[in-house]
């Protein structure tokens, strides 16, 4: 199992963020993409989309499952990984680096930071799963 990254934060539906500039990357974590097993396919939101946190982003499908992934923190989508239409399965080789999946502007930075896990609070959740 790869080691989950102390420089972003987690949810409890297992996406992660990471600070990029004024944007924040995200993407889903290792532990979410070996549930999942072989993605085959992404469904990407629009540019332009508006999210608000907790709402259903996008969906990812492998031969076990299709799998919705949630908007880890409210604001607008700048920016899709147009990589993973070619190549999904990047999510499952580089979960926090080539597989990252969308950019999102903050509607407000850090105000929703509190409903976010730290890397060692997130180590403790999936191991209470």
């Amino acid at each position: 199992m790869q080691m989950n990254p102390t420089n972003v934060l987690y949810t409890s539906s297992h996406e992660w963020i990471e600070a990029d500039g004024d944007v924040r990357k995200m993407g889903v974590t290792d532990h979410a993409q070996e549930m999942l097993g072989d993605i085959v396919f992404v469904e990407m939101p629009e540019v332009g989309k508006v999210v608000k946190q907790g709402d259903e982003l996008l969906t990812l499908e492998s031969p076990k499952a299709a799998a919705e992934v949630y908007a880890p923190i409210s604001g607008e989508v700048v920016e899709i990984n147009e990589d993973l239409e070619s190549s999904p399965d990047k999510i499952n080789q580089s979960p926090y680096e080539d597989g990252w999946i969308v950019k999102i502007r903050p509607a407000s930075v850090d105000e929703e930071a509190g409903d976010l896990m730290d890397a060692e609070a997130y180590e403790k959740k999936i191991e209470e799963e």
